[in-house]
């Protein structure tokens, strides 16, 4: 390796310590108000209790409520699931069962770190950490589902009369030997997803505090 390969590598490396650690402020990144927070704070009070408000209409829901009803973001995320099968499905028919969810909960987490990254937009990373826990929610009745396989899929059908007899859930927890325990899962990525959007709901609150007290100061 040579020494201008070492440079550049170095580099980068204070680069990033950097970016999570603000070494002239001693203040965390994380806890850091975006620029754009000091000048128009009242959007963005407004932007987060609207997010508030519609993340507690998530959290405050049961398993059954979800499958009545499974909302706008669902079919914000369900592009992003199906496009997951096919991204993932170069190594076996488990993978590409496992791709759609791996899909939907990975792309609000590049959106945030690459918010955080390109721009430190804290307040951005926090909506992202939002969606992402909305997400686990969102899968939650799926995983549920894995047994009984009554819920209604894209193209109408069901697990249980769809083309090839299963769905992803059931098929993941059938090759894992877990299929006995959907409903103990679906319990953990609901009650997950809840605590992840209370954490990015407290995140973007203290973030707008923050930015009150300081006053761009």
């Amino acid at each position: 390796m040579t020494w201008e390969h070492t440079f550049c590598r170095d580099r980068r490396i204070v680069a990033m310590a950097n970016i999570i650690y603000s070494r002239s402020s001693g203040r965390d990144v994380f806890f850091t108000p975006s620029e754009s927070m000091y000048s128009i704070w009242w959007g963005y009070l407004i932007l987060w209790a609207l997010f508030s408000l519609w993340g507690y209409s998530y959290i405050s829901s049961g398993i059954p409520d979800l499958l009545q009803e499974r909302g706008f973001m669902h079919l914000i995320n369900l592009p992003f699931h199906e496009a997951g099968h096919i991204l993932f499905g170069f190594d076996g028919e488990l993978l590409k069962s496992m791709g759609g969810t791996l899909a939907q909960l990975l792309l609000p987490l590049v959106c945030g770190v690459t918010l955080l990254w390109k721009r430190a937009d804290t307040f951005g990373a926090s909506i992202c950490l939002w969606w992402f826990g909305q997400n686990f929610i969102d899968i939650a009745p799926y995983i549920a589902d894995a047994r009984a396989g009554d819920m209604p899929l894209l193209g109408g059908n069901t697990g249980s009369t769809s083309p090839y007899g299963f769905h992803d859930w059931e098929f993941i927890l059938g090759e894992t030997g877990l299929l006995a325990y959907d409903k103990t899962f679906a319990v953990m990525s609901l009650n997950s997803g809840r605590l992840i959007m209370l954490v990015a709901i407290g995140w973007g609150g203290f973030l707008l505090w923050r930015a009150w007290q300081t006053g761009g100061d």
